[in-house]
């Protein structure tokens, strides 16, 4: 069986405006987005990213009627070692 290592924790910056970014931090959860790729979300659950290997985002509706953005980049945070699902 193949288990690929995922990081457990992004930030998506969304803008880089040098005094105040819009910053959200997501975590890995147990679900594959569509892409085949870990699904990411914030703690309120309401930001949820497709985030794949090569740090490709796809932002997912996490409800009706809604129209998430694309963020900028997404960066690792290095202080969680990578978990194998």
């Amino acid at each position: 069986m193949d288990h690929k290592v995922h990081t457990e924790r992004y930030e998506l910056i969304f803008q880089l405006s040098g005094a105040a970014d819009d910053v959200v931090r997501v975590r890995l959860t147990d679900r594959l987005g569509a892409g085949g790729f870990p699904v990411y979300e914030d703690e309120t659950g309401i930001v949820r990213a497709e985030i794949s290997d090569r740090g490709e985002v796809r932002m997912l509706a996490s409800g009706g009627h809604q129209v998430p953005g694309t963020p900028l980049l997404a960066r690792p945070l290095n202080e969680d070692a990578p978990r194998t699902p």
